[in-house]
């Protein structure tokens, strides 16, 4: 099993959405390494819910994969503001895995409160310049973010 860390800006679709809808779509995403992230997700990794653009931002719930990566519809659909015009139903260029709510974070933890954390100075969410959407947590970071939030640490 794999860990991950997701961002949606909660204006967009927060982690109330996500327990409202049980299961979601996660769409829109358009960076070349995020979308070979969800590539590499397996049905069953968990991922950290994180709420981003928002203030606060930081970790918010707890979800499952619950379907393999698969085309991006948004990528087909000329109305949509993520259309891309490279795209065909043969040739998709954007990915995107199935995600199914777990539970609200007992306690939300700020970006502040990760990054006091000297156990989790390394955390990809932390490296100069990124910006990434989706990211790897390895199983040591997992455990700890899950105990500052109050989840369980295998979901």
């Amino acid at each position: 099993m794999k860990y991950w860390l997701m961002k949606s800006e909660p204006g967009v679709y927060s982690i109330d959405d996500l327990g409202r809808d049980g299961k979601t779509r996660w769409t829109a995403i358009r960076n070349y390494q995020a979308r070979n992230y969800m590539t590499e997700m397996k049905v069953g990794d968990l991922a950290f819910f994180y709420h981003s653009n928002a203030d606060p931002t930081g970790i918010a719930g707890l979800m499952r994969v619950s379907a393999p990566a698969a085309p991006d519809e948004t990528q087909f659909d000329k109305k949509d503001e993520h259309y891309e015009p490279r795209a065909t139903r043969e040739a998709p260029v954007w990915s995107c895995v199935e995600v199914a709510f777990l539970q609200k974070a007992p306690r939300f933890v700020e970006l502040s409160a990760l990054r006091a954390e000297k156990a989790l100075a390394k955390m990809e969410l932390f490296l100069k310049g990124s910006r990434l959407s989706i990211t790897r947590v390895t199983a040591a970071e997992w455990r700890r973010i899950a105990k500052l939030a109050g989840l369980p640490e295998k979901g």
